[in-house]
């Protein structure tokens, strides 16, 4: 019995520094650049609050004007942005915009990726039918399509996309909102960067257009750093600072 105590002890002590090292993850990367991907129903100044505060830390910002036109004419946009950075980028995506940085995120430049309440599908995943598996949000009733593209209605926008957001800023991201192909949302991608980029994930617990499960599920998937805010989808806008903390850990900088 107490050989047998001695040699569970000498065994602990072995595996202790192994599960220590295992637990500990290798810091981010320290980044100059953050390339900005908007999603549907939004253009690049839905991450207005958000700027100013990366480029207070030091950051290079770059804010995507993507199309919305197809997944391969955001990615191409994307890609462009991409390459005018000069050294390790970070990129990030709200909404749909995660289809585009799954894609992109191979590039050498990324050194890592940030989903704010986004998809994040895997390589020829069928999304649409991975979304089905999850209750759908009351937004989805407000699309209204309009030769091939879709908006959101105001009724929708103002109570479910941007719910949580003030009234008076909920009206001017209305006001600016791109119109969408509808053949966007079920497009794949041939790459999934998380898979070997190291990825975070900020959940929006009150989420009305991407249900707050399976934003989790995506995360856990994933193995992302992750936080959950008390905010609908926009989080971005209306949880800015804590948006952007996120993307400066990614960035190596730790919390402003």
């Amino acid at each position: 019995m107490k050989l047998w105590r001695t040699l569970f002890v000498a065994a602990s002590l072995l595996a202790a520094p192994l599960t220590l090292a295992h637990a500990q993850s290798a810091p981010p990367v320290k980044a100059k650049n953050v390339v900005l991907v908007h999603g549907a129903w939004a253009d690049g100044s839905s991450w207005s609050e958000v700027i100013p505060i990366l480029q207070a830390a030091g950051l290079h910002v770059t804010a995507v004007q993507n199309p919305l036109s197809s997944l391969s004419d955001s990615v191409d946009a994307t890609r462009r942005a991409l390459a005018e950075q000069d050294g390790p980028t970070v990129l990030v995506a709200h909404s749909w915009g995660g289809t585009v940085i799954s894609q992109v995120g191979t590039d050498p430049k990324v050194t890592g990726l940030v989903y704010i309440a986004a998809r994040a599908p895997d390589t020829n995943e069928d999304f649409v039918a991975l979304s089905k598996q999850f209750p759908t949000g009351p937004v989805r009733a407000g699309i209204v399509e309009r030769d091939g593209y879709t908006k959101l209605s105001e009724d929708a926008f103002l109570k479910y996309f941007a719910n949580g957001v003030a009234p008076e800023k909920a009206k001017e991201l209305y006001a600016v909102q791109w119109p969408t192909a509808a053949s966007i949302f079920a497009g794949r991608t041939t790459e999934a960067a998380w898979h070997t980029k190291p990825s975070w994930y900020a959940v929006s617990k009150n989420d009305d257009t991407i249900n707050p499960d399976l934003e989790r599920f995506l995360a856990k998937r994933m193995k992302a750093t992750t936080v959950e805010l008390d905010a609908g989808h926009l989080s971005l806008v209306s949880h800015p600072k804590a948006v952007a903390n996120l993307i400066l850990e990614a960035a190596g900088y730790g919390h402003s």
